[in-house]
């Protein structure tokens, strides 16, 4: 204890230059496409995102995801948890760690790294919902639709290493439509893979905003493909199996055959007594989550 105390006396932190910890934030939830009018049809889904419209320097007036600097004393993760109470009044929804970021020159302010979470939030919580406000620096909140598609693929291959780059284009519809391009960059080499993304377009999203979407809704893509329990915090208490699988298409981005999404889900959901009418269609059996699955 002495050698640390006598090491602490002579040690001066200040003779490090130390960044500035920030938290960004995409927070997604799922509804139904209200713009589909034919009754007939079972409404389709949105995936939508929210942003924050910045009211102060930099890029003011400008979208950006919510979140804020972490403070004195706070944990990263508190710090999350606080500005997502900030933004949408709850404490609740399923929200994790994604990535962090940290190219030089992300924030005209300095030195700035984002760590960046993913949160996931149940549109049927229509209190919730409604609470959605714009919080600290910002000047309005709205969720935005959001798409991610693919419109290029290639490889580079050498003697030791194979890069592969996809391009993908990033589309947001609010109260404005937002597209942005990202490039993805997958080194391989020795054996180990390195992600690196990079903006290629980006007009009306604040500071690097457009890289970490496209990151984290890859990642919770990938998620949901080895851990099916991640649809089930979109999701209300009572849900059809219909409801589920369009969860499942809406972020996957693709179809999935009804009997095979079925089986796999099987062990996942506990059948109730309750009904509902959907559109011109019978009754459809409601289902919950299987808890003692979600327990393990």
């Amino acid at each position: 204890m002495s050698n640390l105390n006598e090491f602490l006396s002579t040690y001066n932190i200040e003779s490090y230059e130390r960044p500035s910890i920030a938290t960004d934030i995409a927070v997604f939830t799922v509804v139904p496409d209200t713009e589909i009018v034919d009754c007939r049809k079972l409404p389709s889904k949105k995936l939508k995102v929210l942003l924050i419209r910045r009211g102060e320097e930099p890029f003011k007036n400008l979208w950006a995801l919510p979140g804020g600097f972490v403070r004195k004393g706070e944990t990263i993760n508190q710090a999350a948890r606080r500005e997502l109470l900030e933004e949408t009044g709850t404490q609740q929804a399923y929200i994790e760690m994604c990535g962090t970021f940290d190219e030089e020159g992300r924030d005209p302010r300095g030195w700035i790294i984002s760590q960046a979470f993913m949160a996931l939030i149940n549109s049927e919580d229509k209190e919730l919902m409604e609470n959605i406000h714009a919080g600290g620096d910002a000047k309005e909140a709205e969720w935005f639709d959001i798409s991610l598609n693919i419109v290029g693929d290639g490889y580079e291959r050498t003697k030791d290493d194979r890069k592969s780059i996809t391009t993908y284009e990033l589309n947001l519809k609010g109260k404005e439509k937002i597209t942005a391009i990202i490039q993805e960059k997958r080194l391989y080499k020795n054996y180990h893979k390195e992600i690196e993304y990079s903006i290629i377009k980006s007009d009306a999203l604040a500071f690097d905003h457009s890289k970490i979407l496209t990151c984290i809704l890859n990642k919770l893509r990938q998620k949901l493909e080895f851990d099916l329990r991640t649809a089930f915090d979109l999701m209300p208490t009572y849900f059809t199996l219909t409801d589920l699988q369009e969860v499942f298409e809406i972020i996957l981005n693709k179809e999935l055959v009804k009997p095979n999404f079925r089986r796999k889900i099987a062990d996942y959901v506990v059948e109730t007594d309750k009904t509902v009418m959907n559109g011109g269609h019978r009754p459809s059996k409601l289902f919950m989550r299987n808890m003692d699955l979600f327990y393990k």
